[in-house]
């Protein structure tokens, strides 16, 4: 793994703006001066044995992930998750029900010298898929267009589609997104989603999340034509939902409405994950140790709020990387984790974005940013696989 340089595409803003990037804040460099969101001055250049490792790296921490929310359902150890008791009986039945689910993104480290490390699971509202998947596959067809691409994101959204047809209440598919997200990329994302499920023969209509109802004498939620949602597919937080006014219904009206994710994500996009992986399986070469609410043996270690966004409120404690971001999370507890600072490449720090679809993994996204902590200022680069 090596972080490569090529020339910008002339017009790559027009470009990449036609391709549906209309969002993106921009990041910083070292010095904090700006550098663009989306950034094919340089990319990352991984082996083709790196990318298979990656990806075997990455379904076993699927399943283990799914192995951590059958021991948290059987256990009942909602609690920790900092998860409102009531919701607890209605993620046990859309568990047991095996909701279906769709995707989600693994954030790892790697640096190519050892096995990927988990740092989190996104895999309730994971964004930078348009990214991953549309735009870097587009630049190395222009740019290196005998190489190769971690990236069969897209085929495997249609073909996920596909799968899960005949589990879903009908083939008419709503979604949403909120008005409130001011960048735009919630909307984005999710129409790149209606796309996917479009072509995969599935009827699609988009609404923003404010524009859901509820119809209380029929208790089933309806569009602005008063017709009944069957399946929602949303992109946002399941921990939103259950604290909205319309929360209940949500939960209490599953399986008559469908969610997309399902509801028993909400055990994976939470942190404490981290620490019950590391119960389930001490010192495996994937993990870095983890404990929820203390750091117990960690003298060294990364203090990240349970439902924590965008690299706020984390805390590194380590001599001479003391860091701490701002944010508005952290009231729901936090997760303490080994510290392993992201490799370095010409003074920036990748991390990994590994994206999984159904349960196969699927493909790769890399921001990459000059401090300790991937934030809303990281950018996102390319990456290409070289043919031998």
């Amino acid at each position: 793994m090596r972080r490569g340089r090529h020339a910008p595409r002339r017009n790559w803003q027009q470009i990449v703006e036609e391709q549906g990037l209309v969002y993106g804040e921009p990041a910083r460099d070292a010095s904090g001066q700006a550098r663009p969101y989306w950034d094919e001055s340089v990319h990352y250049v991984l082996e083709m044995d790196e990318v298979l490792a990656l990806e075997a790296d990455v379904e076993l921490l699927h399943s283990m992930c799914l192995e951590a929310v059958d021991n948290v359902v059987l256990t009942e150890r909602y609690a920790d998750f900092g998860i409102p008791e009531w919701v607890w009986p209605h993620i046990a039945e859309s568990w047991k029900r095996r909701d279906p689910h769709l995707y989600g993104r693994f954030d790892l480290r790697y640096d190519g010298n050892g096995p990927a490390k988990l740092l989190e699971y996104n895999a309730d509202t994971p964004t930078s898929l348009l990214e991953a998947s549309v735009l870097q596959w587009h630049w190395k067809t222009d740019v290196f267009e005998e190489d190769d691409q971690w990236n069969s994101i897209h085929e495997r959204l249609v073909e996920r589609w596909q799968e899960i047809r005949g589990q879903l209440p009908s083939t008419e598919l709503h979604f949403s997104w909120s008005g409130a997200e001011p960048t735009g990329e919630d909307h984005i994302t999710t129409s790149y989603l209606q796309e996917t499920a479009a072509e995969a023969g599935l009827d699609t209509v988009g609404l923003a999340i404010e524009e859901i109802g509820w119809d209380p004498l029929l208790t089933r939620f309806v569009d602005l034509e008063e017709a009944p949602l069957r399946t929602l597919v949303k992109l946002y937080p399941w921990e939103w939902v259950v604290t909205d006014e319309f929360g209940r219904h949500a939960a209490e009206s599953l399986p008559e409405t469908l969610w997309i994710e399902p509801l028993w994500k909400m055990l994976l996009s939470n942190k404490t994950l981290l620490a019950v992986l590391w119960e389930n399986y001490p010192g495996h070469p994937n993990l870095l140790p983890a404990f929820t609410d203390e750091p117990s043996i960690l003298t060294e270690y990364v203090r990240k709020p349970k439902l924590g966004r965008e690299g706020a409120n984390v805390q590194i404690v380590a001599p001479g990387y003391e860091t701490e971001t701002p944010g508005v999370y952290g009231a729901e507890g936090f997760v303490y984790q080994a510290f392993d600072p992201l490799p370095e490449f010409d003074g920036f720090r990748p991390a990994l974005g590994a994206w999984i679809v159904g349960d196969n993994a699927a493909g790769l996204g890399i921001r990459e940013t000059a401090g300790l902590v991937t934030d809303d200022g990281a950018a996102f680069v390319p990456h290409r696989i070289p043919q031998p």
